[in-house]
């Protein structure tokens, strides 16, 4: 019994190329607020959408091997690119369990569609990668996908422009595309687009779902912890942030995206 307990105790380990990994690990925090957490930001080389292919699957490699050295249970690949380029890379050389944003988002979205037709959102990286349509269209061949690229929006949240006639302006120049195609589903393809949800929201109207990634994300690692018999049943879980390059920054912005203020970030030269 000690023994699961302890085993049971190990850490989520949750990484992303910089800040907006932090709504999917406040997501997990608040479904499951007594599990332990522990985030990798790789603030040197973020934005990852922009890199190569070999070059985000060799930091993700890194960074999922320091994640395994701090006896993580499970890691989250809190990175859409990084899902789109490098999971199945991860699987194979990482012992414990995966799970990356692309696939619990696009399983959400096909169960929630009602006519077919599915709106993706992200970055260029994520947009050109294609993961999202064919993830969708494992589950069900019938949905039509129609993706859209929006560079602008991450520089929106970072400045902290989430609302206001300027936001909702360059929304509406992005989104009315996706809108005239009749999408009942939209996927917010990038962690920091649910800091923009009332905006979108807004702009397409309450007819179309939108799909958080960070929520549909918690909901699997619950589903997984479950069913291995591995969630953590005592006491409030404790948060461990590590990025690569200038904590002080990650701090200072970090609060926008977490639910909880950051008080120690120790940055890792992997």
């Amino acid at each position: 019994m000690q023994r699961k307990q302890e085993k049971n105790n190990r850490p989520i380990g949750i990484f992303d190329s910089g800040f907006g990994g932090l709504t999917v690990m406040s997501a997990i925090s608040k479904l499951l607020p007594k599990e332990n957490l522990i985030y990798f930001g790789d603030s040197a080389h973020v934005p990852y959408g922009s890199k190569s292919k070999k070059a985000v699957t060799n930091f993700t490699v890194n960074i999922s091997k320091f994640l395994e050295s701090k006896d993580v249970k499970l890691i989250v690949v809190a990175c859409n690119t990084a899902s789109a380029f490098s999971l199945d890379t991860l699987k194979k050389v990482i012992k414990v369990p995966i799970i990356g944003v692309i696939e619990a988002g696009s399983v959400t979205a096909a169960r929630n569609t009602s006519n077919k037709r599915v709106g993706v959102i992200g970055t260029e990286g994520t947009i050109k990668s294609n993961a999202y349509a064919a993830e969708i269209k494992k589950h069900d061949n019938k949905i039509n996908c129609f993706s859209k690229a929006c560079p602008l929006f991450v520089p929106l949240v970072e400045e902290g422009w989430n609302k206001g006639k300027i936001t909702e302006e360059i929304i509406n120049v992005y989104l009315k595309d996706l809108v005239n195609k009749k999408i009942d589903t939209l996927i917010l393809g990038c962690t920091h687009y649910p800091l923009l949800k009332n905006s979108i929201q807004k702009i397409i109207g309450k007819k179309i779902k939108i799909i958080d990634s960070a929520t549909a994300v918690a909901m699997a690692v619950k589903d997984l912890l479950e069913n291995k018999n591995l969630l953590r049943n005592k006491g409030a879980g404790k948060y461990c942030f590590y990025v690569s390059d200038d904590p002080e920054k990650f701090k200072t912005l970090g609060s926008k995206f977490f639910n909880n203020k950051i008080d120690k970030v120790v940055k890792v030269e992997l």
